[in-house]
């Protein structure tokens, strides 16, 4: 719902970024791969309760997310690298709420399950409809440097964000905070498949 709004924000000062490093030889497929890296770190760091340091580690991990983006936009945008940000970004967010379970897993085990359920909804309806609209020529008029359609609902890249920076600063709360999340990924979920199946008939 607020990446739209979001992205006008980052863009220029990730662009700025960018191409300094692409100076420097440094590909956005390299980006992902290095970000991804910085991101499984942050799994130890929330086993071993360093919720601090996780959450520098996510943040670091999602600013590498917006550089590659930024870099593929000057070096050229390409499918495989495309595939290759969103799958680890899924890998990334299951992650997440799978270190806070092994953290604590006799009060957090049912709600992490839960929210790592709804990511499977968010995340299969998203790139489901992304294959159709790739097959039938639709494009998206609000992300349209995008290597795939990306279709927009409750729940985006920065809620999620935001979902795992409240969760770091407030580790005691986060089960409530992953249920309450996690309706609201199926909120998304349902009207993406809605919205989806009416576009598509």
């Amino acid at each position: 719902m607020l990446d739209r709004f979001s992205i006008k924000i980052i863009r220029s000062p990730l662009a700025l970024l960018a191409a300094g490093i692409d100076k420097l030889g440094v590909t956005a497929n390299q980006t992902t791969l290095f970000g991804f890296g910085i991101g499984v770190l942050a799994f130890p760091a929330l086993y071993f309760t360093h919720y601090d340091l996780a959450l520098i580690l996510i943040l670091l991990n999602r600013l590498c997310d917006g550089l590659d983006g930024a870099l593929a936009r000057r070096q050229g945008i390409t499918d495989a690298g495309g595939f290759l940000d969103i799958s680890i970004d899924f890998l990334f967010y299951s992650l997440i709420p799978f270190g806070f379970v092994v953290a604590n897993p006799e009060q957090n085990a049912v709600a992490g399950a839960f929210l790592i359920f709804s990511f499977i909804g968010t995340g299969s309806s998203f790139l489901a409809f992304a294959v159709m609209a790739s097959k039938r020529g639709i494009e998206n008029p609000i992300y349209k440097n995008k290597s795939l359609y990306y279709m927009s609902g409750l729940t985006e890249g920065t809620e999620t964000i935001a979902c795992f920076v409240a969760m770091c600063l407030m580790p005691q709360y986060f089960a409530t905070i992953a249920i309450v999340f996690g309706i609201a990924c199926w909120f998304t979920t349902v009207t993406r498949i809605y919205s989806g199946f009416q576009t598509l008939k």
